[in-house]
């Protein structure tokens, strides 16, 4: 199942940010469907969505300038009933693919409980780069992590 991943209308927007706000991490870091819904209509964000036979089924969200100018993943979800098919890979290759030819680099961070995440990161090709201990939730930590993209 081939996504088709574009920009985000104001309305897919929304559905994104409802779409983060029963997702984890977001939950277990207390971050207020506000909070995500302001994220998804920041100016300074790309928005992307992917569809799947005309169905919403997945958002991702970059900061083009993230870390010292190269891009950062800074959100990514799928919709609960797309989920292990391969859409989350498939919107983290478009982001590469996207910034391949502006950056040689790309970044996102991942909450320490959020193993799942983790893995399926590292098997992405990414590595850890550094350690936020405590910086959102006491007695957890946000992992830098890194891909050489070009």
């Amino acid at each position: 199942m081939e996504p088709i991943i574009h920009f985000a209308t104001d309305n897919e927007r929304r559905w994104a940010a409802e779409l983060l706000a029963k997702s984890e991490p977001w939950i277990k870091l207390g971050v207020k469907p506000e909070q995500l819904l302001k994220t998804c209509f920041d100016p300074e964000f790309l928005v992307f969505i992917a569809h799947i036979e005309d169905k919403l089924s997945g958002v991702l969200i970059m900061d083009p300038r993230g870390i010292a100018g190269s891009p950062y993943i800074k959100s990514i979800a799928v919709a609960d009933e797309f989920r292990r098919k391969g859409i989350g890979a498939q919107m983290v290759s478009f982001a590469e693919f996207y910034f391949q030819d502006k950056s040689r680099h790309m970044f996102l961070c991942v909450s320490s409980f959020n193993k799942q995440a983790k893995a399926f990161y590292s098997g992405l090709g990414y590595t850890e780069a550094g350690e936020f201990k405590d910086y959102i939730i006491e007695g957890e930590s946000e992992i830098l992590m890194y891909k050489r993209i070009a």
